[in-house]
């Protein structure tokens, strides 16, 4: 999958194990270019091997296509599929939108009846704006067993607000998350989540963590501590979700004790696929394969902002704590080949022995 992409989008697999991903898409420039993103679309079955759709949500005078997520509506709680029973629900941020003065990122929904190939934008859009900030994205939703109610996860620039919402049009704020820790400010939030996830691969003991996106240098302030790569980096939280508020377990002592997603530069954005059914029992996440430090001065064209490799996201127990740790998802073992021997060979210019 070779797209101009600015981040990954949610990811919901649906039927056969087949992964649709919604990216923010500048289809028509190998140049960031907000003001006409799009959502692109790619489908898999393996979520190794990926085939480009054309893209699924373009803008309009809502505006602009930021980040979001599609769900499941299996239940017709939106009331979107009448007829069908049921479909695809995607929530996403309007950029520049104009339906109030000065809160030109909003929180709009459409709905597919066709497996995303097609969308609807819902005619009472937008169903969610800001109260004060600016920066108001990236909403991640998902269906909460317990409540029967839908889960708003997003983005407030120094904070995650949590909303719930029956019917995916009317959403009602619960509760915040992370104004108040100290030290993980440097730089504005981004594509928040929250999850339940074993520990130690036992069904019996479960853990709900926060995964936060983080900026550069862009936060309410910028000396706070850095991820070890630099630039902008992932954090997580463990602890308990109550379908309202997100409770810590632990406090961060120092900037030391953040726990970061990854010790390198580029991995940013991930969000994780829902509806993977349960026998298989998994939790897999692609992210962003840039850096915001140089995302918007890359010279590379086709491979500007593409995806990293699915990771199977896990929770292990260690001396120090419960961590979180990523492997490699086991689909990919079939790209394997048969380790390939040479020996005893004379290599001459323009002869290549590897292909």
């Amino acid at each position: 999958m070779i797209l101009a992409a600015e981040k990954d989008q949610e990811i919901c697999i649906t039927g056969r194990h087949i992964g649709p991903n919604f990216i923010q898409h500048t289809p028509h420039d190998t140049q960031p270019d907000f003001g006409s993103m799009h959502w692109g679309h790619a489908v898999s079955e393996d979520l190794v091997h990926w085939g480009e759709l054309p893209p699924a949500i373009p803008p309009g005078e809502g505006g602009a296509i930021f980040s979001g997520s599609t769900v499941v509506d299996k239940n017709n709680t939106s009331g979107f599929f009448s007829e069908e029973g049921s479909g695809l629900v995607a929530i996403y941020t309007n950029e520049g939108n104009v339906a109030k003065p000065g809160k030109p990122q909003v929180q709009s929904i459409a709905y597919s009846r066709d497996k995303g190939r097609t969308w609807i934008k819902y005619e009472g859009n937008p169903v969610l704006f800001p109260t004060k900030t600016l920066d108001f994205r990236d909403p991640k939703v998902f269906w909460y067993e317990e409540s029967s109610m839908w889960v708003m996860v997003l983005a407030v620039r120094d904070r995650v607000d949590f909303y719930t919402s029956s019917n995916l049009k009317e959403c009602s704020f619960a509760s915040d998350f992370g104004s108040d820790i100290p030290g993980i400010h440097r730089g504005i939030f981004e594509c928040p989540e929250v999850f339940k996830i074993q520990v130690d691969e036992d069904p019996n003991i479960t853990k709900w963590v926060l995964m936060l996106s983080v900026g550069d240098r862009n936060g309410v302030n910028p000396n706070d501590s850095e991820p070890p790569a630099g630039g902008s980096g992932m954090m997580y939280f463990i602890g308990n979700f109550d379908g309202k508020v997100f409770t810590r377990d632990e406090t961060l002592e120092s900037f030391d004790t953040i726990k970061w997603i990854d010790y390198g530069s580029d991995f940013y954005a991930a969000v994780t696929w829902d509806g993977i059914p349960k026998e298989d029992g998994r939790k897999i996440w692609v992210g962003w394969m840039n850096n915001w430090r140089y995302a918007s001065t890359l010279p590379s064209k086709e491979w500007r902002g593409h995806m990293s490799i699915p990771r199977e996201i896990q929770l292990k127990t260690y001396p120090e704590g419960i961590r979180l740790i990523q492997v490699p998802i086991r689909e990919l073992s079939q790209l394997r080949r048969p380790i390939m021997s040479l020996q005893d060979l004379t290599i001459k210019p323009g002869s290549n022995r590897l292909i």
